[in-house]
């Protein structure tokens, strides 16, 4: 790689990775710091920000590619990344170059932050915004980490917010009853700025309602304020805020993103009476055309692989509901890999029962689970379970021993279906 002035790409990331010894830290001082350092890049375009346990990356990318559509420049921040960081970082629905990743890192590196070094996700968080700056965007479509109230992401000032769902997730840092969980989430609501939610349980919409009132903001909620009912052919109509849409869908499979194309679809009304111009065929078309990888991605026909991040309970919920509707019948090999913060013993319990066998692997992360416990699980279901730490070996296991009308499904992590995904693009496997 041709090396660039003063740091190259990865050194950098080097660099950003070390950062990872200082963990979690919730607040926003820092990254205030180094925002203030740089001008406040974030002021400078209009922003929606998306939080929510499932369905954050989707809703954000599917906005972003309506934008787009619609003939804004439009910048969208994700994260974890799959396979490259440059993921987490797009202009107009490409990732950013290894030049200006390099760019953003040394902008942000030169700048004061403060008496504490920071994260990782801070100092991704203040590339991407001085990268949109930078690019000047019209848009940007900001997805938060981690919570909302104290996500290094809460410092824009977004002309939307979006609440996708809520679950319990991350106990240790946002609190162990879905209320507690739905305040920090709640946080990024911004005074008199609208929100848009999918929430369900009755203690969470009570916290997010309590908060929307405080903040002297409307909230417009799915089911209530507007809804979808879905179609044959995988079409949909959206009954909305105003309108009255048919005919629609969504390139990104699983019943659950018909909710979350409502959630868009919802968020795109708003910002028509606000400040964009977004027509109803480039609404259609962003929909139709959003890619967002690694989530009931199929990346072969015979067999059948389909890989999907499931990194949660509702996540794994809702890749069992799709693999009940769809594949039922089938031989389903299931790779699977889970992190150690997640209830792996429920997340299994979704996913098991669908599968004729297991392949238990574990990403290349320390937070990554022992497949052993894995493999205690899988026995009460009486599953043939083999373990195969490396997931690429663990992939071509499942592969070389399944007949060509079998399926094989890869799962229970975005670091799994990521380290797959490589694989795969580098044709490893």
């Amino acid at each position: 790689m041709r090396m660039i002035p003063e740091k190259s790409y990865k050194n950098c990331l080097k660099t950003m990775y070390g950062f990872r010894r200082f963990g979690i830290k919730l607040g926003l001082s820092t990254i205030k710091k180094i925002l203030k350092g740089l001008e406040n890049p974030q002021q400078k375009y209009g922003c929606i920000h998306v939080a929510g346990t499932n369905g954050k990356g989707s809703v954000a990318s599917s906005l972003a590619s309506i934008l787009y559509q619609s003939g804004y420049k439009t910048g969208l921040y994700t994260s974890p990344h799959l396979v490259r960081f440059n993921e987490r970082i797009q202009i107009n629905n490409r990732p950013i170059s290894n030049k200006n990743v390099v760019a953003a890192y040394n902008a942000v590196r030169q700048v004061h932050h403060g008496k504490r070094e920071p994260t990782f996700f801070e100092f991704a968080t203040a590339m991407a915004l001085y990268e949109f700056g930078s690019q000047q965007v019209d848009w940007a479509v900001v997805e938060t980490g981690m919570g909302g109230r104290l996500d290094a992401t809460n410092v824009i000032q977004p002309e939307l917010s979006i609440i996708t769902n809520i679950s319990l997730e991350h106990r240790d840092y946002l609190g162990d009853t879905v209320s507690q969980i739905a305040t920090e989430k709640a946080g990024i609501i911004k005074r008199c700025k609208p929100v848009v939610t999918a929430i369900k349980q009755k203690d969470a919409r009570r916290v997010v309602e309590q908060i929307a009132a405080q903040k002297n903001t409307v909230l417009y909620r799915l089911g209530r304020d507007f809804r979808v009912r879905r179609k044959q052919a995988g079409s949909f109509s959206y009954y909305g805020l105003k309108n009255t849409w048919h005919d629609l869908q969504t390139a990104l499979r699983g019943s659950h993103q018909t909710d979350n194309a409502a959630l868009v679809l919802a968020a795109c009304e708003i910002l028509s009476e606000r400040k964009a111009r977004l027509e109803l065929a480039n609404i259609k078309k962003g929909l139709r055309t959003n890619h967002w990888p690694g989530r009931l991605e199929t990346v072969s026909e015979n067999p059948l692989i389909m890989m999907d991040g499931a990194h949660n309970q509702a996540a794994a919920r809702n890749l069992a509901g799709f693999l009940s509707s769809n594949l039922a019948g089938s031989n389903i090999t299931l790779v699977i890999g889970i992190l150690d913060d997640k209830p792996y013993k429920v997340m299994l319990n979704s996913l098991l029962p669908l599968a004729s066998r297991v392949v238990l692997t574990r990403a290349k992360i320390d937070r990554a689970l022992d497949p052993q416990r894995l493999q205690e699980v899988a026995g009460e279901y009486g599953l043939e379970s083999t373990i195969i730490p490396d997931v690429v070996k663990a992939v071509k296991y499942a592969i070389d021993t399944s007949a060509p009308d079998d399926a094989i499904c890869i799962a229970g992590s975005l670091y799994v279906v990521g380290e797959a995904k490589e694989a795969f693009d580098k044709g490893m496997i």
